[in-house]
C-alpha cells in the first residue's frame, strides 16, 4: 500500500511540475507535453504551429502521441533494446547526437565584439542599402478611350486637388481590385510590376499623373504618383545581430576547418581503395 501511495505522489509531483497549459496527457505516468506535439507537427509540416490546428487535427495529433508512448513501452517489454539491429541505430545516433551537441557548444563559444561587427558593417556599405521604393495608385479601365478621359478630367488639376479627385475617380470607375481604396497599391519595388506600368511610374514626379493611358494585359492605367522612397542606407543597429550572426558562422566554419586539419594529421586513416595508410 505504501509502494502505491508514494508512486502515486511521485507521479502527482511530477505533473504539478508542469504548467497545466502545457500538459496535454498523462499516459502511464509519462506526462505528453504541448512540445512534444509540437515536435511531431513540425516533422509533417515544418511550418505549422499545433495551437493553430484545428480541434480535429490537434486531437488526430495527440493519438499519435498516445501510440507512441504505448508502443514504446510494449518494444521495450519485448527486449527491442537487445536487437542487435537497434543497438547498432543507438550507436549510430549518439555519435551523430555528441557531434551536433558539441557542433552547437563550438558556435556558441565564438565571441564577436561590436567593433567587428560595425567594422563589417563599414567595409561592406554597399549590401547595407534599402532598395528605392514608390507608394502610387492607378486607376484601371477596359478601354484606351475610358482612360483618356480620366486623364483629360484630371490634368488641369494638381496638388490635393487632384489626389482628392484621382482617389474619387478610382472609386468610381476603376475595374481594379484596389477600387475601394481608391486605387492604393501601396509600396513597391522596381521591377515588381509589369514592365510597362513599371516603367511608367518609375518616370513619374511626385504628386504627378502619367499624361497618357498605360497598357498592360489587364487593361488601360491612369498612374499616380504618391511618393517617392529614395534608396538610403540601413542603420546599423537594425543589421547588428544579423551580421554579428554572419561573422560567427565565418569563424566558426574557419575553426572547424582548421581543427579538422590538425585532427586528421594527428589520426590514422587507412584507405583500402587506395591499399595505404596515411598517419
Amino acid at each position: 500500500m505504501f509502494k502505491l501511495a508514494k508512486t502515486s505522489l511521485l507521479v502527482a509531483a511530477a505533473t504539478l511540475s508542469l504548467s497545466a497549459s502545457d500538459l496535454l496527457l498523462t499516459v502511464n505516468g509519462k506526462n505528453i507535453t504541448k512540445d512534444d506535439a509540437q515536435v511531431l507537427v513540425s516533422a509533417a509540416a515544418p511550418n505549422a504551429n499545433y495551437a493553430d490546428l484545428k480541434p480535429e487535427e490537434q486531437e488526430m495529433i495527440k493519438e499519435r502521441l498516445i501510440e507512441k508512448v504505448l508502443f514504446g513501452e510494449l518494444a521495450k517489454k519485448e527486449g527491442i533494446e537487445n536487437d542487435p539491429e537497434y543497438q547498432k541505430s543507438l550507436e549510430m545516433i549518439k555519435a551523430e547526437l555528441a557531434i551536433n551537441i558539441w557542433m552547437k557548444k563550438q558556435l556558441e563559444n565564438v565571441v564577436v565584439s561590436d567593433s567587428e561587427a560595425k567594422e563589417f558593417y563599414e567595409k561592406n556599405s554597399d549590401k547595407f542599402v534599402q532598395e528605392a521604393t514608390l507608394q502610387a495608385r492607378h486607376i484601371l479601365v477596359e478601354s484606351e478611350e475610358d482612360a483618356q478621359k480620366i486623364i483629360d478630367a484630371l490634368k488641369s488639376l494638381q496638388g490635393k486637388a487632384l489626389k482628392e479627385k484621382f482617389i474619387a475617380l478610382a472609386k468610381e470607375k476603376s475595374t481594379g481590385p484596389s477600387a475601394p481604396n481608391g486605387g492604393d497599391l501601396g509600396t513597391f519595388k522596381k521591377g515588381q510590376m509589369v514592365p510597362s506600368f513599371s516603367e511608367a511610374v518609375w518616370a513619374l514626379e511626385e504628386g504627378k499623373i502619367t499624361t497618357k493611358p498605360v497598357k498592360t494585359r489587364f487593361g488601360y492605367h491612369v498612374i499616380y504618383l504618391e511618393k517617392k522612397n529614395p534608396a538610403s542606407k540601413v542603420a546599423y543597429n537594425d543589421v547588428k545581430s544579423q551580421i554579428i550572426a554572419t561573422l560567427k558562422q565565418k569563424q566558426f566554419t574557419a575553426k572547424i576547418q582548421e581543427m579538422a586539419k590538425e585532427l586528421k594529421k594527428k589520426a590514422t586513416i587507412v584507405d583500402p581503395v587506395k591499399k595505404e595508410e596515411t598517419k
